[in-house]
């Protein structure tokens, strides 16, 4: 086979789950800053940095996932170049418009996936995306109505975070599990069957 696909560096994969699994945390001690200010006028300063702290956090995960995917894609495209994997444009792009961010993303992730490995599996990893994608929906949904419904609300912030946390650990093992499809495949230097898709 002459494939230009390589593996992931291990330092991108590690440093993309250490970022979104680091930007979670962060984002329960925001969370938790922004319920003290709001229940009793706290210090502003002390929320703030909290603040700033979680965007930087956030913004590098999503960077790194973001740059993590965009060689997951070639190497899928590479690995099956007759499977329908999305351009780099696409892949990237659907993560910005507002309501196809919603779904399209999910299904981008799963056209890598399958496009990876014939050892994809298709109901435990497809189960794997799938409950990612919901715990990360569930999560914004839950935020949108928190903020609306009852601010400072302790057991919507309970459940807002409990689901960032479990959508975190999950994006973990999405990348982990992509990640080793590929390093397979690649060195056992044959292309990838893709599965029929669901």
């Amino acid at each position: 086979m002459t494939s230009t696909a390589r593996r992931a560096p291990r330092i991108l994969v590690r440093s993309a789950q250490v970022a979104i699994g680091a930007a979670a945390v962060a984002d329960v001690f925001r969370a938790a800053a922004a319920r003290d200010r709001y229940l009793h006028s706290t210090d502003a300063s002390e929320s703030g940095f909290v603040s700033m702290v979680f965007v930087y956090l956030t913004t590098l995960a999503i960077v790194l996932f973001l740059v993590w995917l965009a060689q997951s894609r070639r190497n899928a495209q590479e690995l099956s170049p007759e499977a329908s994997v999305p351009s780099r444009g696409r892949t990237i792009g659907m993560w910005f418009i507002p309501v196809a961010n919603l779904f399209v993303p999910r299904g981008i992730v799963l056209a890598i996936g399958r496009a990876s490995s014939a050892s994809w599996e298709e109901k435990r990893d497809t189960t794997l995306v799938n409950v990612w994608w919901a715990a990360w929906i569930a999560h914004a949904l839950v935020l949108v109505v928190a903020g609306r419904v009852a601010p400072g609300s302790m057991a919507f912030l309970v459940v807002e975070e409990a689901l960032m946390i479990a959508a975190a650990v999950l994006a973990g093992l999405v990348i982990e599990r992509i990640t080793a499809l590929q390093d397979a495949a690649l060195g056992a230097g044959v292309p990838a069957e893709p599965l029929a898709q669901a």
